[in-house]
């Protein structure tokens, strides 16, 4: 199997280091209340929740702040949030997906346009680069969880797709409708997952130097600091000489 995902390590150190905790939990806590309302506010008959939930609990949101998420799902006063996909390039024509959850599609629009120019990149139409990606399931474990030819008997009978093991954990991959189940039956083998969500995997890479990468990067942290903004994805690799000056 591949090496751990370059990105995942990246974006594992980010949301230790640098990410404001309660826009983190904002974040989150917009995806739940989403969730939620397009369907049953119990997380064991709605798929869609139970993963946010889920993914809300692996990055230390308290339990209340979950269940006041919920709740207010349910409440009139609950805001409309659009989900919108906007795709474009980066420094090198490094691929990027910006999913983002928002009330007002033009301000939103405006401001994921305005940052792409103002960081070297530019945004592109719909579909100009998601043809770069697959749409997954993504199931980690630390390393710890077990050795390679475990993880990889559970993620085989668990009815996953793909698992890439490394000292850094283990990432195992599924079909996007197959989450849910594939994740339930990891837990019953390997206990709690560090995290179970969907993603967008890239299918081909774009090699960037240290330079780029840099670019890439402040790119990055500038489209996550927008409140709309909930996930980043891109389609970027690198030596591991570039990595570790990273």
């Amino acid at each position: 199997m591949a090496g751990h995902s370059k990105w995942a390590n990246i974006q594992h150190r980010k949301g230790r280091q640098d990410a404001a905790r309660s826009k983190l939990f904002s974040k989150l806590s917009k995806e739940i209340t989403v969730a939620a309302k397009m369907g049953d506010p119990d997380p064991e008959k709605n798929p869609r929740l139970r993963l946010a939930v889920k993914d809300a609990k692996s990055n230390s949101v308290p339990k209340d702040v979950i269940e006041r998420a919920i709740k207010k799902s349910q409440g009139g006063d609950a805001d409309d949030y659009e989900e919108i996909r906007y795709e474009g390039y980066g420094p090198n024509g490094v691929a990027v997906i910006v999913e983002a959850m928002t009330d007002n599609r033009n301000r939103t629009a405006s401001n994921v346009r305005s940052t792409f120019t103002k960081n070297g990149g530019n945004l592109g139409e719909t579909g100009s680069v998601a043809f770069m990606f697959e749409r997954k399931g993504e199931v980690t474990y630390p390393a710890d969880a077990g050795d390679a030819d475990t993880i990889m008997m559970a993620a085989i009978e668990a009815g996953a797709e793909d698992v890439e093991s490394s000292d850094d954990g283990h990432v195992i991959w599924c079909a996007d409708t197959e989450l849910n189940d594939v994740s339930n039956a990891l837990e019953a083998e390997l206990g709690e997952s560090e995290s179970t969500r969907l993603v967008w995997r890239p299918t081909n890479t774009t090699e960037l130097d240290l330079e780029d990468m840099q670019k890439l990067m402040k790119l990055i942290d500038a489209l996550e600091d927008d409140d709309d903004v909930q996930r980043v994805t891109t389609n970027f690799d690198a030596s591991d000489e570039v990595m570790a000056q990273l």
